[in-house]
């Protein structure tokens, strides 16, 4: 549907236009046309293409969704295609935005989970001056609204991770533990393949197409860059300490298991001692001289309770008990 469609004269907002005056408003250099769409039907991108001349590649791809994060030209325009999160029941939730920019136009698509861009459109309201710089200063709103919505979602999951660490060093193995972290780190790879392509965008935005970035927006759009770049570094951090920390919980359950294991050991040893002691006086055998001793069986208990109490005493130095 249509959201807003406004026209900007020298940075300064005129008025909210209908799709058939769009055209009219072209033909002013010192104008441009901002027209945000969401989840928008065939006829209405149709519209949009008759009205700014858009190429029919890059409205088939704002028409099917599911782009890859790229950036193309198409003679005098740009067609942008980004990645968007949200984090929606503890869950990352993906959506896209895709933006045709030329000299005096932007349109911007949005599909999927994605937040309004009307706080990006007030603020660059609220600053006539840079929005006198044309369409590419808005793109700029639109893309660094994007990335800085990135920033809580990774510090959000830099404290569940702080949160999960103390159920991995627990002394007990809960399943759920290796479960949330294995979410996590599935979450931030996806999150990753958003972030990693929009640092190829936006340092094509700083360098060319000169024709429709102004070198006064390159500052903003690097400035974007940094940003971006900051993002994907603390989100192969975090990807790197989820790895270490399912390894870290893997590696306490095994030594858990372990220690059960040698206590196990311990405990059958100390029964192997009597039982061995046992079986040889079980034998039947009729020349044992031990067995007409008439302190034979008082003898016997005392060597089998020496015997337990050194093999405990040993199996407690070497801590197996």
């Amino acid at each position: 549907m249509l959201v807003n469609c406004v026209v900007y004269k020298n940075g300064k907002k005129l008025e909210a236009i209908e799709l058939e005056d769009i055209s009219d408003n072209l033909k002013h250099r010192d104008r441009f046309v901002w027209v945000a769409l969401r989840d928008p039907s065939h006829e209405e991108l149709a519209k949009m293409q008759e009205e700014f001349g858009l190429h029919d590649l890059a409205v088939e791809d704002a028409q099917h969704a599911h782009q890859r994060p790229k950036i193309e030209a198409y003679g005098n325009s740009l067609f942008v295609a980004v990645h968007t999160a949200q984090v929606i029941e503890d869950h990352i939730r993906f959506g896209e935005t895709h933006a045709f920019l030329g000299q005096r136009y932007l349109v911007t698509v949005r599909h999927g989970a994605s937040l309004s861009y009307a706080p990006v459109r007030t603020r660059v309201e609220r600053e006539p001056e840079l929005l006198a710089l044309g369409p590419a200063y808005a793109l700029y709103a639109v893309l660094d609204f994007i990335v800085d919505n990135y920033l809580p979602i990774v510090s959000e999951f830099r404290d569940s991770l702080n949160a999960l660490e103390q159920d991995v060093f627990a002394e007990t193995f809960r399943r759920d533990t290796i479960v949330k972290l294995y979410e996590l780190k599935r979450e931030l790879t996806q999150l990753r393949l958003a972030v990693a392509p929009m640092q190829d965008i936006l340092s094509q935005l700083t360098r060319i197409h000169g024709a429709l970035i102004p070198d006064e927006v390159r500052l903003y759009f690097r400035d974007v860059l940094d940003h971006a770049m900051r993002v994907n570094e603390s989100t192969d951090t975090l990807r790197e300490m989820l790895t270490a920390a399912m390894s870290v919980n893997l590696s306490l359950v095994t030594i858990a298991q372990g220690e059960v294991v040698k206590r196990l050991a311990g405990w059958a040893a100390l029964l192997a001692a009597p039982t061995l002691i046992a079986s040889w006086y079980g034998m039947n055998f009729v020349h044992m001289p031990e067995l007409a001793g008439r302190y034979s069986y008082a003898v016997l208990i005392g060597v089998v309770v020496v015997v337990c109490a050194g093999l405990y005493a040993y199996l407690k130095k070497v801590r197996w008990l």
